[in-house]
């Protein structure tokens, strides 16, 4: 992939290039993530496996790196935080998504992500029932549905917003069909993935965006 030039925040369309990084201005969130210890959950340099979106993972400086992909999403049970059993193509089919990776007793990089899906959820407003926001551990192991349970109540996740663990096999499953398997928790980078409906293409921003980033990318997608 070709070297990208870079946009500034306030752009006038985010579908102008699909592959242009974006350095939104800093915010509260991403300068907290720059005080944090980049030795917890942040590795060094992930190696590509695709040429279609990967980079070198941005700073908070940096922002977010937004790239369109299309991805198969496997036909797995997971857990939700009751224990319930979830079939994720089912979960992630009849409304616009928001999701992301986290694992609970990430120090650094999932604070961040779950500070800002709860600032999503709060700006939304009665809008939050038309979106499917979902957290997958990338450490089910440790993350059982209670300890799920416990991190939601953390960040008053709504009911709108799932979070979902199972077995280890299926979580490596759907890290792998979303390109952020790196074979090690500690390998973790932060990226949220958008979705309008079941067949379009998703949106990806590798880095710390913020909620008002996710919120206009939302906005976006839904309005087409």
């Amino acid at each position: 992939m070709g070297k990208h030039d870079r946009v500034r925040a306030g752009f006038d369309s985010p579908f102008a290039d699909s592959h242009a990084p974006v350095r939104p201005k800093t915010n509260g969130i991403a300068m907290f993530a720059l005080t944090l210890s980049l030795g917890t959950c942040l590795p060094a340099m992930a190696q590509d496996h695709h040429e279609h979106h990967h980079h070198a993972m941005p700073s908070a400086q940096d922002g977010y790196v937004r790239t369109q992909a299309s991805y198969t999403i496997p036909d797995v049970k997971l857990l939700d935080a009751n224990g319930a059993g979830v079939s994720l193509r089912n979960e992630l089919d009849d409304k616009p998504v928001i999701l992301n990776f986290i694992f609970t007793s990430c120090g650094a990089i999932c604070p961040v992500m779950s500070t800002t899906f709860s600032q999503v959820q709060t700006a939304l407003g009665p809008e939050r029932d038309k979106v499917r926001m979902v957290s997958i551990s990338i450490d089910p192991e440790q993350d059982t549905p209670a300890v799920l349970k416990a991190y939601a109540g953390k960040y008053s996740a709504g009911p709108q917003w799932q979070l979902l663990t199972g077995s280890l096999d299926n979580s490596i499953a759907v890290q792998r069909a979303f390109d952020v398997y790196r074979g090690d928790k500690m390998g973790h980078t932060p990226a949220t993935f958008l979705r309008a409906k079941a067949g379009q293409p998703w949106v990806r921003l590798d880095g710390f965006a913020s909620a008002a980033d996710i919120l206009r990318e939302y906005r976006q997608l839904a309005s087409r």
